[in-house]
């Protein structure tokens, strides 16, 4: 079973960024500069969260890992793309949840 998360980091150096931003791309939906959406299972979140430890430097870079509540409305503010009211996000091989 897979459960949703917000992905948040704050990277020093900008050749990190660049690696934690690729890797991120193919883990989940980019939200804004730094946040994504990530739909995962268990053993999926410890691969991503061991893949981001080994690109950071911890005592100069944070990443945040939030999980959202099952069911919940998405509060969006000012500019920015929009999930329309009523329309869920499907990742790439999520098939057979």
């Amino acid at each position: 079973m897979k459960a949703a998360y917000l992905v948040c980091y704050d990277i020093t150096l900008r050749r990190r960024l660049s690696r934690v931003l690729k890797l991120m791309k193919g883990s989940g939906i980019h939200l804004q500069y730094s946040v994504f959406y990530c739909k995962l299972s268990w053993p999926q979140l410890q691969q991503l969260k061991t893949a981001l430890s080994a690109l950071i430097e911890p005592a100069e870079d944070d990443i945040r890992i939030y999980p959202l509540p099952a069911a919940g409305e998405v509060v969006s503010m000012g500019r920015g793309d929009k999930i329309p009211k009523g329309v869920e996000i499907f990742l790439p091989g999520e098939g057979g949840d």
